[in-house]
């Protein structure tokens, strides 16, 4: 019986709304298959701010893109332009040079091209005012070379993609797990099967693209991979990222690739549920922290808090809480920066204590306030003078102070001190399938599988120890363009 669908795209969140749309457009009969009730589309995007890191030359180009900026607005805006160049350097150094350079190349030369596609199919940009801009001099300066973000942010960007599939008439079935994939004597992938309340079927289709997350949510993979006590982490997104597509595609002989120890967390509320809660979206985290101080349960510092943009730094850091006692850690200011954290430490959902006093605080936070109030008078002793700029890397640090904090250090010495409680999130692993930059999967012999594709946080070989923030909404974006593509060209062929 000939295939009804050409493409069959396993996942409902950016990758695979992209690698739909893109596969679409060229022609394909496309089928989304989503083992998430529709009440939980979009996957992890929907827990972003859909902020989107891409390569631009000039402010011209942003403004291009946004398309309905005031004069005004223009000229409050103070943007770098941001090169392909140092959009690959970012990606290399925080990766520590393990990101696949081929695959590297391919995401940043792709980047803003994916973004205008993307535009032109919906979806519409405004800048990050509140997230990578500060006021300074009374201009808005952006810093860590993001600077767009997707109207209403990750819940806007899903359902402007969703938007987009519907006008394209492409069909999605929800609560429909894919449980195995269907292959042909020669090893060619020639269909799906998935398992729904109304049982399980086998759905043919002449090309497959997984893009389905990856096993951030399952604790078993996390603790198998990752290590002790990633049992443990909270899920910052969808719980539904189980890592099946990439169980599927090993079962059939793909390659295992990337940072399969490594994941992409985040510094989240102490007392956030176990999963993302999508009134909630991506507000349990706290991502001030260059402006204070960390601690843990004993009072101790374990990062240099601004050893660079946040942009660079939060995901390791993320990482770093739970190798603390309890899991938790402590972030503190005073009240010369509270009116600079971000909007996300004034929900209601937040676990904080104030105090007029250094004592006071840390007893509400449980921290051990001796350990903590010699802490923080070794640290304001090390304090250098300097002028402090939160927009800028303004070199203000420590000196003499294991470990240092090499910009944004002020003293905490003006009351009434505020903390938050906050553990380890995870967002998504880093381990998953080889792909070619085709976005084909490759098997353990190096060699394509015939009609299966593969995009988004199941692609390994990307982002290993870190990652600059906002590459992986645009990797999902630009590998699931590519790979819809790629699978409606091999469904034709």
């Amino acid at each position: 019986m000939p295939a009804a669908h050409d493409v069959i795209v396993v996942g409902g969140g950016n990758a695979a709304m992209c690698a739909a749309l893109s596969a679409r457009e060229v022609g394909a009969r496309v089928l989304v298959v989503e083992k998430a009730p529709e009440a939980w589309r979009g996957g992890n995007g929907f827990f972003t701010a859909g902020g989107f890191r891409f390569a631009f030359k000039s402010f011209e180009e942003l403004c291009e893109l946004v398309g309905d900026l005031s004069d005004d607005e223009k000229a409050s805006m103070e943007v770098d332009p941001y090169t392909e160049e140092m959009f690959y350097d970012d990606l290399m150094r925080v990766t520590e040079e393990c990101a696949d350079p081929d695959l590297a190349m391919v995401l940043v030369r792709a980047s803003q091209p994916t973004v205008r596609w993307m535009r032109d199919r919906g979806v519409r940009w405004i800048p990050m005012f509140g997230r990578q801009a500060y006021r300074v001099g009374g201009r808005f300066r952006f810093w860590g070379g993001l600077v767009l973000e997707a109207v209403g942010g990750g819940p806007g960007l899903i359902d402007m993609e969703y938007h987009a599939a519907a006008r394209a008439g492409i069909g999605v079935r929800f609560e429909t797990k894919a449980t195995r994939l269907v292959t042909d004597d020669l090893g060619a992938v020639t269909g799906v099967v998935v398992r729904t309340p109304g049982g399980t079927e086998t759905i043919p289709a002449r090309a497959i693209v997984l893009a389905a997350g990856g096993f951030e949510a399952n604790p078993e993979m996390r603790t198998r991979y990752l290590g002790p006590n990633w049992d443990l982490a909270r899920v910052r997104g969808t719980p539904y990222n189980t890592g099946d597509a990439i169980r599927m595609a090993l079962e059939i002989g793909a390659l295992p690739w990337g940072h399969w120890s490594g994941c992409h967390a985040v510094a989240w509320d102490l007392n956030a549920p176990w999963h993302g809660d999508r009134k909630v979206g991506d507000n349990f985290q706290k991502h001030s922290y260059p402006l204070g101080i960390i601690v843990n349960l004993r009072g101790d510092r374990f990062v240099d808090e601004g050893a660079d943009f946040r942009n660079y730094t939060y995901v390791k850091y993320g990482r770093a809480i739970i190798e603390q006692p309890r899991r938790a850690a402590f972030q503190i200011f005073d009240a010369k920066v509270v009116h600079l954290l971000r909007e996300e430490y004034r929900i209601r959902e937040v676990t904080k204590a104030e105090d007029p006093t250094l004592e006071g605080v840390a007893k509400k936070l449980e921290i051990d306030a001796e350990g903590f109030v010699r802490t923080v008078t070794a640290f304001n002793a090390a304090v250098q003078p300097g002028t402090f700029n939160p927009a800028i890397k303004d070199g203000k640090g420590t000196r003499g102070l294991v470990p240092p904090k090499s910009n944004w250090a002020q003293p905490l010495d003006t009351p009434p001190y505020v903390g938050y409680a906050v553990t380890t999130g995870i967002t998504f692993t880093f381990g998953g399938l080889r792909i070619t930059e085709s976005a084909q999967v490759v098997d353990t012999e190096q060699r394509p599988i015939p009609g299966l594709f593969a995009a988004g946080e199941l692609v390994g070989g990307l982002f290993y120890h870190n990652y600059p923030g906002g590459a992986g909404l645009m990797a999902g974006a630009v590998f699931g363009r590519i790979a819809g593509r790629a699978a409606a060209a091999a469904a034709r062929g």
